[in-house]
């Protein structure tokens, strides 16, 4: 499991300049992000090196931002290696609330990010099939 940053910004030019910006200044690194947007405003969501501060910062800044578990799951980086990890999950009843793919590899293996209505029941069934996932400082080391 890892916490993930999201982070509600209003849908105006340089919003995700100046997110990022406050980020890079507190020396934070953005390992992964998604972007969810309408015409009005985005959620921005990362993960980042240094979560507790990263959500310490942004607070300070005066973003509205919320933090989450998601789990950083190894999917083999070949054709159908996606539907077999979806598939399992399925068998599972785990809903998956969201995903998005992350920008780093581990070995060979594609990385992506899961957000799941039941995190300790992903954790568990991954661990029973074998599925393997990443823990959170090893993410972050990323």
């Amino acid at each position: 499991m890892a916490k993930q940053i999201s982070i509600f910004l209003e849908n105006k030019a340089g919003r995700l300049a100046h997110v990022t910006r406050v980020l890079g200044d507190a020396g934070i690194n953005i390992r992964a992000l998604s972007i969810a947007d309408t015409s009005d405003f985005g959620i921005l969501r990362v993960i980042v090196n240094d979560p507790d501060k990263a959500y310490r910062i942004l607070r300070e800044a005066e973003f509205t931002v919320s933090e989450t578990e998601v789990i950083a799951v190894q999917v083999p980086d070949s054709p159908g290696g996606l539907a077999s990890i979806l598939e399992q999950m399925s068998e599972e009843n785990l809903n998956i609330e969201y995903l998005y793919a992350f920008i780093g590899s581990s070995g060979s293996d594609a990385l992506v990010i899961f957000k799941v209505e039941d995190i300790e029941k992903a954790r568990d069934s991954f661990k029973e099939r074998g599925i393997k996932f990443l823990e959170e400082q090893d993410l972050y080391r990323l």
